[in-house]
């Protein structure tokens, strides 16, 4: 049961998302090709400020709208839908997985039955539910869905294709079509993700999503097929990883300000900033490193994820290093950060507690990211395709990426029975996700040092990045612990002088409402809470000590 609070939280999220799909007036050539206005609306700060509207208008415009885009050549009828889902008039989602698959998409089990007039859809059972794409009619705004589902043609299976299929209109579900709300996710902005199955519901031929709707032949390769109808979702795994590029540098920024005015009171008469401490120092210097570089990293990626000459597998792969960079960048930063800022860390006004909760579901959004690292990890062992890294002798992050790499195909040839075997599972998939991180960050670090970003600044991200693997550093680089310690000094030190300047350079500061960045933006929140007074006088026996 939805509570009124709830109920009116997802109308606001909607209501917000629909203000600013408006202001940002996207065509479908937009949406389609991925243009500088597309990825203006995904790289906005605000994003990160609400990831319930996030979710709504990433599913939206670029899985929902973009998935249509293409066709509307070839199938001018679809383009009246895509009008309506371009105003907003109707709210598009995508259902693609299963309650039974997850990740396995490809072996869905939803049906399209095709008939006379058209297409029955079904849910066979209950693992082929799909999960979990909010399809409520809670947002008071009619919905259609993308429906993954597997054509049948007399008996015989032609593979899996999308399918339009009418939800919800503004008030109810539509006939045959049945959404089971989810329960709530805990500290985090609320959606309405819900479990939605089909009870044989009829659709016209135009459902289906094709230049050709009357080509319902069987695919030469299905699962190639099947990767070119899910086109989107590559570019899906580079979009939702945008916010929490925001949300890193919005948090470094707070704990910055924070610990620049939050001041104790030691042996002298003077009060002493907290940010004097190099414990607080760290955390917030490697945030900021890490929002810098990694804001400064992600548009080459995002202009580099419509180049046609890339092979598709290439792009989806430097989409999937990207992903996984962010996200474990942003698991260790903001909880560390929020730590520093104490008591006032843990309260949803401070923004940091919020999104660390929110930041749990980008890491399974657009394919689960340790998932993603084994599947592209296996195929460049394997050698079908290469991701391009920087060479070796630009940076120690360089090497690591490189060598990582080099050994675990070493390892690789030197098991029987090859990839196959239990000892790929045990030995080699462990490290899947390491070496799929430090691809990102000697990525990440060459394109800091081609864009000039400052010295100290990538010092600090170089250091945080040596952390993760301080092993290979030592074996390989000469770097024992104390040199990885004496490393990180000298970085920190160098970055301290410009730090008031690099917190600017986040670009961040208008986006964030944290009272705690400094004491007159505390006192003004101080002076908006309630405040509980009354005229009780105690009673002597409430106070006095019992004998």
């Amino acid at each position: 049961m939805h509570t009124y609070s709830t109920l009116a939280s997802l109308i606001c999220k909607t209501h917000n998302a629909l203000a600013y799909s408006l202001n940002i007036d996207l065509s479908a050539s937009d949406v389609q090709l991925c243009s500088p206005r597309y990825w203006a609306m995904m790289t906005d700060p605000i994003m990160s400020l609400d990831t319930a509207m996030f979710t709504i208008l990433a599913a939206h415009v670029g899985l929902t709208i973009g998935t249509l885009s293409r066709h509307l050549h070839n199938r001018p009828d679809l383009r009246p839908l895509v009008n309506r889902l371009l105003r907003f008039d109707t709210v598009g989602i995508y259902l693609l997985t299963e309650r039974g698959h997850g990740l396995d998409a490809f072996n869905i089990e939803t049906t399209a039955t095709k008939t006379p007039e058209g297409f029955i859809i079904n849910t066979p059972r209950e693992e082929a539910c799909k999960f979990m794409p909010a399809s409520t009619p809670s947002f008071g705004i009619p919905k259609v869905a993308l429906v993954m589902a597997r054509l049948m043609v007399d008996g015989e299976d032609r593979g899996p294709r999308f399918f339009i299929v009418p939800v919800c209109n503004e008030h109810e579900m539509f006939e045959g079509v049945e959404s089971i709300r989810l329960g709530a996710r805990p500290g985090t902005c609320p959606l309405d993700f819900s479990i939605t199955r089909f009870n044989h519901v009829r659709v016209p031929f135009t459902a289906l999503v094709s230049s050709n709707i009357y080509d319902h032949s069987r695919p030469a390769l299905p699962l190639e097929k099947w990767w070119d109808e899910i086109w989107r979702i590559p570019l899906g795994t580079l979009a939702v990883t945008a916010p929490w590029i925001s949300s890193i540098k919005a948090a470094a920024f707070i704990a910055g300000r924070y610990s620049m005015h939050r001041s104790l009171v030691g042996k002298g008469a003077d009060p002493i900033p907290i940010i004097s401490f190099r414990t607080q120092q760290w955390p917030i210097a490697h945030a900021v490193a890490v929002g810098l570089v990694m804001s400064n990293w992600f548009p080459m990626v995002a202009k580099s994820s419509s180049d046609k000459s890339l092979d598709h597998r290439v792009r989806h792969g430097i989409a999937v290093v990207i992903k996984t960079t962010v996200c474990r960048h942003f698991q260790r930063c903001v909880p560390e950060i929020a730590e520093r800022c104490g008591a006032q860390g843990t309260f949803e006004h401070n923004y940091m507690a919020r999104i660390e909760n929110d930041g749990k579901g980008v890491i399974i959004a657009e394919g689960d990211v340790l998932t993603l690292c084994i599947r592209l990890f296996s195929e460049l062992l394997l050698q079908r395709y290469k991701i391009p890294l920087p060479d070796p002798s630009e940076s120690l992050l360089a090497q690591h990426a490189t060598s990582l790499l080099e050994e675990n195909i070493s390892l690789l040839n030197s098991l029987h029975g090859g990839h196959r075997s239990e000892s790929f599972n045990s030995l080699i998939l462990p490290q899947a996700e390491l070496a799929i991180e430090a691809m990102g960050h000697a990525l990440a670090y060459s394109a800091g040092l081609k864009s000039g970003l400052p010295k100290p600044i990538l010092d600090v991200y170089e250091c945080a990045v040596i952390r993760r693997d301080p092993a290979w550093y030592s074996e390989n680089a000469g770097l024992t612990r104390i040199l990885q310690r004496i490393r990180e000094d000298e970085a920190i030190t160098s970055t301290l002088p410009h730090l008031d300047s690099y917190l600017n350079n986040l670009a961040i500061e208008d986006y964030v409402s944290a009272p705690i960045v400094s004491d007159e933006a505390w006192k003004e929140y101080y002076d908006a809470m309630p405040v509980f007074t009354g005229n009780a006088i105690p009673i002597d026996d409430q106070v006095q000590a019992m004998l």
